[in-house]
């Protein structure tokens, strides 16, 4: 039996439209709705809501509580998946390699252009994605969307396709 760890902190993946004002908010985790509609027969999953906010609004301190709650996660030996916005997402991919050094689990970044509440939502394919790649990718921190696994560090939000790719100077290097 595979052990996940599953941290949220909100971004666009966990948005939800308030009909009264016709806003998206990050207000709570729609994690458990995802999950409800896949089969996971040989996996347990524990779910920590970290917080939820957009991640351009997210501080060193909000860092910070995502470093120490990886941490956690590892001392467990669960491959740790952290739902995170898409913005700021190589920034907390860079700081989870720097802080954590060598890991002997992976550990998971992914997230969504669109919120899953929207019919035309990536969140459900980068979930599942993120879930087979906690048990099949090597120790290290990855992001996982849109059917790609990229390895930190050297990783960046790619605004132009609408997806995350490795920096110019990693990509030539290697």
């Amino acid at each position: 039996m595979t052990r996940i760890a599953i941290l949220t902190t909100g971004g666009t993946i966990e948005k939800t439209y308030n009909e009264a004002d016709g806003s998206l908010r990050n207000t709570g985790s729609v994690l458990e709705e995802i999950l409800g509609r896949l089969r996971l027969p040989s996996l347990t999953l524990c779910h920590t809501a970290i917080m939820s906010k957009d991640s351009i609004e997210m501080t060193d301190a909000d860092r910070d509580r995502i470093v120490a709650g990886v941490r956690a996660a590892l001392t467990d030996g669960n491959a740790v998946i952290i739902v995170h916005g898409t913005d700021t997402l190589a920034i907390t991919g860079e700081r989870l390699c720097r802080e954590l050094g060598p890991i002997r689990q992976p550990v998971i970044l992914t997230g969504a252009m669109r919120p899953f509440q929207f019919r035309d939502t990536d969140a459900f394919q980068n979930l599942t994605e993120a879930l087979l790649a906690a048990r099949l990718a090597p120790p290290g921190v990855h992001v996982v969307i849109h059917n790609q696994v990229l390895t930190f560090p050297g990783v960046v939000k790619d605004r132009e396709r609408g997806t995350f790719a490795r920096t110019a100077i990693e990509s030539t290097d290697a």
